[in-house]
């Protein structure tokens, strides 16, 4: 689902969640699904057959989820991501680009149109949820900030600091978190840079002030928590890979067909949901993304 909100929105006036459900409530009882409001994004027949785009609780998407700088738990972020500081906060912008220099949140998205999007989210661990998130199109970022020719990637950097993220006084990473994009995956209209969630601001734990979606991929792939964004010629190595390059791939793309070499990919659990579901290539979003590919061998570039 996308909504479009006025281009002068800053990031910190995010809609209040009760205008948020109302404003659902209303397109439901109007007969608007998901599909009626861009049929661009809607979501695949065979995923809305099983369960459409119906967001899981608010407890599931800020209580449970991989924040490996606040613990290596699922309940850990919530627990222990009250020492985060997101404010104020600043980005720096490296590379091959012209834009360089540092930025704070509201200069970098000022005058971009904030979305609203319901999307899919699918853990490398076979479990998934659906959470309405709000944030804007990486693209339009991009091209505010002018790459040169030469950038054929997006690297992104998580905040390093021990005092603010106990996870990151173990070893169990190589910290700081690194992640990677290719330039047409930056530049896909469905990756987004998210400040919200729920219609509020983005919790610490969920990856405060901003961080990626990337819905067809794997959620390793979501960065939080962003500090640096670099163009890059040649591709960079993202942290999971690093730490162990036969289990997670540079591209992360959900497919059912690679195995994680401890486990099966052929299915998924939903959170709240008793029994498991088939798992979509790219996460259900094939239509909207599997040209990004075309000649690629998915299962040596996993």
């Amino acid at each position: 689902m996308l909504i479009r909100r006025p281009a002068d929105i800053l990031p910190s006036e995010i809609t209040d969640e009760s205008l948020f459900w109302s404003r659902r409530e209303w397109l439901a009882a109007a007969g608007l699904g998901v599909s009626s409001l861009l049929p661009g994004l809607r979501a695949p027949r065979a995923w809305a057959a099983q369960d459409d785009l119906k967001p899981n609780p608010w407890d599931d998407v800020t209580g449970y989820n991989n924040f490996y700088e606040f613990g290596t738990g699922k309940e850990d972020p919530k627990a222990n991501a009250g020492t985060l500081r997101p404010q104020p906060w600043s980005i720096k912008v490296e590379g091959e680009v012209k834009g360089t220099g540092t930025y704070d949140l509201d200069t970098l998205f000022k005058g971009l149109a904030l979305e609203e999007r319901i999307y899919r989210f699918r853990c490398v661990e076979a479990w998934s949820m659906v959470a309405p998130w709000n944030g804007y199109m990486l693209r339009d970022v991009i091209k505010r900030l002018e790459p040169t020719s030469r950038a054929r990637y997006v690297e992104f950097t998580t905040l390093y600091d021990p005092k603010q993220m106990p996870g990151q006084r173990s070893r169990v990473l190589d910290w700081p978190y690194v992640e990677g994009l290719r330039m047409d995956e930056a530049m896909h209209p469905l990756t987004l840079l998210v400040t919200g969630v729920y219609g509020k601001t983005l919790p610490n734990q969920n990856g405060a002030p901003v961080r990626l979606i990337v819905p067809w991929k794997y959620g390793f792939k979501g960065i939080k928590s962003i500090v640096r964004i670099r163009f890059l010629e040649q591709q960079p190595r993202n942290t999971w890979n690093i730490a162990a390059p036969d289990e997670y791939g540079f591209y992360a793309n959900v497919n059912p067909a690679v195995d994680h070499p401890r486990w099966s990919q052929k299915t998924e659990r939903r959170l709240g949901k008793l029994f498991r579901q088939p798992t979509l290539p790219f996460n259900g979003y094939g239509d909207q993304v599997a040209s990004l590919y075309t000649g690629m061998d998915l299962r040596a570039n996993f």
